[in-house]
């Protein structure tokens, strides 16, 4: 790894751009409309350079702790409940007026842990978050803290922003905080502390480095950065932990310009994904395919249509890893399936035109899309 190379940002196309309570609230006075417009003209510009962009915001209950005059933060779960439900009221109204001054439209989108934990409500999220990136919306993210309840805990939002990076297969996260990113040592301690600029995401001596939580506002403290930034890395996403408030810190690293701690994923984002899929031990069903497509899989670059299955076997459901096998029942490849078994069964044999009069509803034109596809030797 060498520190002299440019950011990973400036490679990266799909970015998530988590921010912390302390940013967005200007340390709990309030939310801080102008930070917050800074990021959204910086975001503007990434933008129009090609990227796409997901905003992962803390801050709910920061904002509506501000708006019920709460001077401390409460303990009472229903009350940070409704702390939350208060304040993503003014939360969403200023990323929506920020980012509107440069043409941009925004989405709120709520999720829990469990949405993310279950395969179906998984991929509807997905799908929507993919929906809005391609109509160039800027979806902003936070946790629905007014459902949740042992979610709202230490790190969370730096938790959810790794877990959004590896719904979207971002390229990299970018974890926007009140420090200029991992020291050494805790630098309010020791004099002799340095700025780590570049490691590798997962070695175990960043934990060691990190210290706890260290704001009044948020929850979380660069400990659990350092494990988001882990977590990131399983779908090969890089992470930049930086200071927020240092002057166009978005577009300065996009543009290569090395700025706070830049944790690196140790494999390819592609690899890592079709590694995962490649070592899946619990297939859920078998697809059968015609001579044509099974050829057309093994050369490489191409989707799963329906049109070349030639029959299923199990009880797969959407989002399931499933294996595809030629007429001589040898695997040739596998990946996640847009359809269920019994769809399956009925599309089989079909063109993609046929899908929507077949099941009454089109997901996907393909039954397995190549990207979520690998082809085993």
């Amino acid at each position: 790894m060498n520190p002299s190379t440019p950011s990973v940002i400036k490679q990266a196309r799909r970015l998530v751009v988590k921010v912390g309570s302390s940013l967005v609230t200007n340390n709990g006075a309030g939310l801080d409309r102008e930070a917050i417009s800074r990021w959204a003209q910086q975001i503007a510009l990434l933008i129009a350079s090609g990227k796409e962009v997901v905003m992962v915001s803390s801050g709910a209950i920061a904002e509506g702790m501000q708006r019920l005059n709460w001077v401390k933060r409460p303990s009472e779960v229903h009350e940070l409940q409704a702390a939350a439900a208060v304040g993503q009221m003014g939360l969403v109204q200023v990323y929506e007026g920020c980012f509107a001054q440069h043409g941009l439209v925004t989405a709120q989108v709520l999720l829990t842990h469990a949405d993310l934990a279950d395969r179906e409500r998984y991929l509807n999220a997905r799908s929507t978050l993919f929906t809005l990136l391609n109509l160039k919306v800027v979806p902003v993210i936070n946790e629905n803290d007014t459902v949740v309840t042992d979610e709202i805990k230490f790190g969370d939002n730096d938790t959810l922003g790794a877990l959004v990076a590896n719904l979207i297969e971002a390229d990299a996260l970018i974890i926007l905080t009140d420090q200029q990113g991992l020291f050494s040592a805790d630098p309010r301690k020791d004099p002799t502390a340095t700025l780590v600029a570049l490691a590798q995401a997962g070695d175990p001596e960043l934990e060691r480095m990190a210290g706890g939580a260290g704001s009044k506002v948020g929850t979380g403290g660069m400990l659990t950065k350092i494990t988001a930034a882990k977590r990131a890395a399983r779908s090969g996403a890089a992470t930049v932990i930086a200071a927020g408030r240092e002057p166009d810190v978005l577009t300065r690293l996009a543009a290569g310009e090395r700025i706070g701690t830049e944790l690196q994923a140790p494999v390819e984002r592609l690899a890592a994904r079709k590694q995962w899929m490649a070592d899946h031990l619990q297939l859920k069903g078998r697809i059968y395919l015609d001579e044509g497509a099974a050829m057309a899989l093994r050369s490489g670059g191409k989707s799963l249509l329906p049109v070349g299955v030639h029959h299923v076997e199990g009880d797969f459901l959407r989002g399931d890893i499933v294996s595809c096998l030629n007429a001589a029942g040898q695997e040739v490849a596998r990946g996640l399936v847009n359809y269920s078994a019994a769809e399956t069964r009925k599309i089989a044999k079909q063109p993609s035109s046929q899908i929507k009069a077949l099941l009454g509803y089109i997901d996907e034109p393909e039954l397995i899309h190549r990207d979520n596809l690998v082809v085993l030797d």
